[in-house]
């Protein structure tokens, strides 16, 4: 793999009210098809999510999330597709891992549900996000919090310390935009300006998600833009990210960035 391999994660919401696609592709078919769409159209990993994680979302039981992620986890697996489960809880880890995820994005790192630390096996790979708090809810009442990026890289080593050696052998680190950051735009692009030294500092390699967040509004100045404005946006942000030193980015719309990134992966 070259040097400057930059991997694109896909994300496949199959949620009734994710900020962006909420309900686009809650039933299966829908959301199998646009797993293999994003493949075709160069996704390296495909997130799979059965809840959102926005402040206005409902939360999710760990039986409604396993019924909407497990039919689409397994048909995507069975298609080749290189999986991840987008999720917080150990039971719907376990679970999705059965079914065929080769990862496991939790946004907490571990913190929504302690039982995480035991759930990954050799052989799975570990996205451990950055946030503060217990929960959804909790997390959001603290997102004007201007957190520094050297906060977020010894939250992230501590979060990482709880898991096994086999875990962290192959993890890799989110620093969370947006999530306990709120819409400031400099706050979320220092994280992605300092991708580099959070790698250095933590010792893991970066993936970041700025796809159509709200700071990028502010950042750009885009007021109500559509869809396709904040993807725009969200390319900007990952340029940035990359030539800062990110190693896999997680977008909606992977047509778009795929080009982009056809310079760094030479």
């Amino acid at each position: 793999m070259p040097a400057r391999r930059v991997l694109l994660m896909g994300v496949v919401n199959v949620t009734p009210d994710s900020f962006s696609d909420g309900g686009r592709y809650l039933a299966a078919d829908a959301a199998i098809a646009h797993g293999l769409q994003l493949l075709r159209e160069g996704a390296d990993v495909l997130d799979v999510g059965g809840e959102a994680t926005n402040p206005k979302a409902a939360p999710t039981s760990t039986a409604d999330e396993l019924a909407r992620v497990i039919p689409v986890i397994e048909a995507l697996a069975a298609a080749g597709a290189n999986v991840s489960v987008d999720t917080t809880k150990a039971d719907v880890a376990t679970a999705a891992i059965a079914a065929g995820a080769r990862w496991v994005n939790d946004v907490s790192g571990g913190l929504f549900d302690p039982r995480m630390n035991a759930a990954i096996p050799e052989g799975i790979q570990l996205i451990c996000g950055h946030l503060r708090g217990r929960s959804i809810a909790e997390v959001f009442h603290d997102e004007n919090h201007a957190v520094t990026w050297q906060e977020v890289a010894a939250d992230l080593a501590a979060r990482l310390a709880a898991f096994p050696p086999h875990v962290r052998a192959t993890a890799w680190i989110d620093p969370g935009l947006g999530f306990g950051k709120g819409a400031n735009p400099e706050t979320n692009l220092e994280l992605l300006r300092h991708a580099a030294d959070l790698e250095r500092q933590v010792g893991r390699p970066v993936m970041v998600g700025p796809s159509r967040k709200r700071f990028l509004r502010r950042w750009l100045g885009l007021g109500d833009a559509d869809e396709a404005a904040l993807d725009r946006a969200t390319v900007a942000a990952c340029e940035e990210a990359v030539t800062a030193g990110a190693k896999m980015l997680r977008v909606h719309n992977v047509a778009l960035l795929r080009t982009t990134l056809t310079a760094y992966n030479q």
